[in-house]
């Protein structure tokens, strides 16, 4: 994923058969995505990361074939943008 600020290598594999999806974090921080809203190409999930700092993040974003693009918020702090490929 990379956001305005930095890139981060992460990987997530939602299942639309479960309310709670592991996903993968770089550094030996663990997180679980959860909360997993699906409404066409729109896809909205909930995360809590460990590292760096403790955070707890939410995403929006619109999945357009392999590609996905859309913004997360971390607590006060200002939205940033997210985009992603689907790994090969």
């Amino acid at each position: 994923m990379s956001s305005s600020a930095s890139t981060v290598r992460a990987w997530l594999t939602p299942s639309r058969s479960s309310s709670s999806t592991n996903g993968g974090a770089p550094s030996g921080a663990t997180s679980a995505a959860n909360r997993w809203r699906y409404d066409g190409d729109a896809v909205a999930w909930r995360q809590a990361i460990t590292k760096p700092i403790r955070l707890n993040l939410q995403f929006d974003v619109r999945v357009a074939g392999d590609t996905m693009t859309g913004h997360s918020r971390a607590g006060r702090l200002p939205r940033s943008t997210v985009t992603g490929r689907r790994r090969a």
